[in-house]
């Protein structure tokens, strides 16, 4: 045993060492710069007192008997105990020599090192369990050491000792673990305080269309406090069509969640304007450039059109959507791809995958499917596997996704998933969900041919007079709207839900229309305003092969 690190806390082993270094160097080897070594104090012929004893001069025992650690010396199959100095008997209180273990040092079982002493017995090999508390509250690291007990000789021995035995060394380290459970403490408060700060960033209640059944699940990356920048988000842009966005913030820290909440309040006011896909990615890839040029960003913005049954989508640098349709065939939505945000000098193109009823969406961000040992066509293709067999709600895939990828809490990456259906609805369900369409030719005829469609579409859908009088004029206005702005072709699209009724009017004007206030001498100007007043919602949007669409929805009275 090694006693070096305890020597200078013992009396006299410096002045003692000083001396022996002294002697042992000549004058003359020193030289004339030399420094001179230091010296001893020599006790003169009248003092008492006779110059402390070094560790060299102390038998084994002493020195464990003035050591801080706590030692026990043990022997045997049964480990009776051969001797405790007094550290051990200050903290555990006297222990009878020739005991066994199990029954004389408590301690040792309650820490389970009692199977560690058989292990080092049988190997003859050293074993150390670090930062062990006891029954006191004291921590300790026990190192527990193979020797060879004298079987006499030894002051206290008693009879029978000898042969293979095991030293325990215990070190007192309370003050290094206090230290450290005051560090994890603060790392799991900071850890708490990140993904609080992430959470608040994202919805606390995703919106829930009509025509769709979503749901979303956020996985937050490791241990570490870093907070990352992945995002998503639902948003209701009314007429029945569904926007969906999900992004995410390259890198990790405060300043990836402040570029992730500004791309997110900016993709919701960009999508009030109803624009197409590839131009809300134009706007946010300008946006991005300005709050940050070193900092860019992955994102894919799509809307859902239950009436074009087709999910339209642009993506900026973003993981592919996969949908699985009714048959359960996985499609892959590849192109068109463009760089990430924050590049700048790209155009940005929508394109477009089928969504039926029956189908589900998936949207995720990288920590889904990248893994370090793979590539990451690998992971999208594993992901695309185990959409095929995931079934049930959209929580229920969510949840699904994430065990099949193998995505646990200390991963080491953040994870949104964001799952939506488009669900087959038949029965019942089915008379809640109704379309009717009507070409609209123009001349005088058309807008008394569209006061009678709506009436005789509105009366098979049983709806209650009030509301049924309130749907022929909205649609009455916007196709005079129509008639007097807009240029053909013209379609007159009534739509029900089990929550609303939508009135949409279309032709091949790409002016929008906006509300103003008329004067009383006007002859023109009112119909827009008739329809806010008396619709829930109303809005307009320019179509994708040119023109408009102005609509306008009314809330369902709820039935029980």
């Amino acid at each position: 045993m090694n006693f070096t690190r305890w020597s200078a806390r013992l009396p006299g082993t410096q002045r003692r060492a000083a001396a022996r270094s002294d002697h042992g160097v000549s004058q003359s080897q020193r030289g004339e710069g030399a420094v001179p070594a230091a010296r001893h104090e020599h006790a003169s012929d009248g003092d008492a007192l006779a110059p402390a004893a070094g560790i060299e001069d102390l038998p084994a025992r002493e020195v464990l008997d003035r050591i801080p650690a706590l030692v026990a010396l043990v022997h045997g199959p049964d480990h009776r105990i051969a001797y405790v100095n007094d550290a051990y008997v200050a903290a555990f209180g006297d222990r009878p020599t020739g005991a066994p273990a199990r029954e004389a040092l408590p301690e040792l079982e309650e820490l389970g090192l009692l199977p560690l002493l058989d292990q080092v017995l049988r190997s003859a090999k050293p074993r150390t369990v670090k930062s062990r508390k006891v029954a006191g509250g004291r921590s300790y690291t026990f190192t527990c050491t193979p020797v060879t007990v004298p079987a006499d000789g030894a002051e206290g021995s008693h009879e029978g000792a000898g042969g293979s035995g095991v030293l325990v060394f215990a070190a007192d380290v309370t003050d290094h673990a206090e230290a450290a459970e005051r560090l994890r403490a603060s790392e799991r408060r900071q850890r708490e305080t990140a993904v609080t700060l992430q959470r608040s960033l994202l919805p606390q209640e995703l919106e829930q269309p009509d025509d769709l059944r979503i749901a979303a699940t956020y996985q937050p990356g490791g241990t570490e406090a870093a907070v990352g920048g992945d995002w998503y988000d639902v948003i209701t842009l009314g007429g029945g069509r569904t926007a969906l966005v999900i992004g995410d913030v390259m890198g990790r820290g405060v300043r990836a969640a402040a570029v992730m909440g500004q791309l997110r309040t900016a993709v919701r006011a960009y999508a009030r304007l109803d624009l197409p896909p590839h131009e809300v990615l134009q706007l946010l890839d300008g946006l991005a450039i300005e709050i940050d040029a070193n900092q860019i960003a992955t994102c894919v913005y799509a809307v859902h059109d239950p009436n074009e049954g087709r999910l339209v989508y642009a993506s900026a640098g973003h993981l592919p959507i996969l949908v699985r349709d009714e048959s359960g065939t996985i499609h892959r939505a590849e192109e068109p791809t463009g760089p990430p945000l924050g590049t700048g000098g790209w155009l940005h193109a929508s394109g477009s995958v089928p969504l039926g009823p029956g189908s589900t969406a998936v949207m995720y961000t990288d920590g889904l499917v990248e893994r370090r040992d793979e590539d990451i066509d690998e992971g999208v293709a594993a992901l695309e596997r185990a959409l095929a067999g995931a079934t049930g709600t959209p929580q229920v895939v969510c949840d699904r996704l994430i065990r099949a990828a193998g995505v646990t809490a200390d991963h080491d990456d953040d994870v949104a998933v964001l799952v939506l259906q488009h669900p087959a609805r038949t029965g019942p369900d089915g008379e809640l969900f109704r379309n009717a369409a009507l070409e609209l030719l123009g001349g005088v005829e058309a807008a008394p041919r569209a006061r009678a469609f709506a009436s005789g579409v509105l009366a098979s859908w049983r709806f209650p007079p009030e509301l049924r009088d309130l749907g022929v004029l909205a649609a009455s206005e916007l196709v005079a709207n129509s008639l007097q702005h807009g240029t053909p072709p013209m379609r007159l699209r009534l739509r029900r839900t089990d929550r609303r009724l939508i009135i949409e009017v279309t032709d091949g004007d790409d002016h929008l229309p906006r509300r103003r206030r008329a004067e009383p001498a006007d002859e023109a100007g009112r119909g827009i305003a008739i329809v806010a007043t008396i619709a829930s919602n109303w809005g307009s949007r320019r179509t994708p092969g040119g023109g408009k669409a102005v609509w306008c929805e009314f809330a369902l009275p709820r039935t029980p």
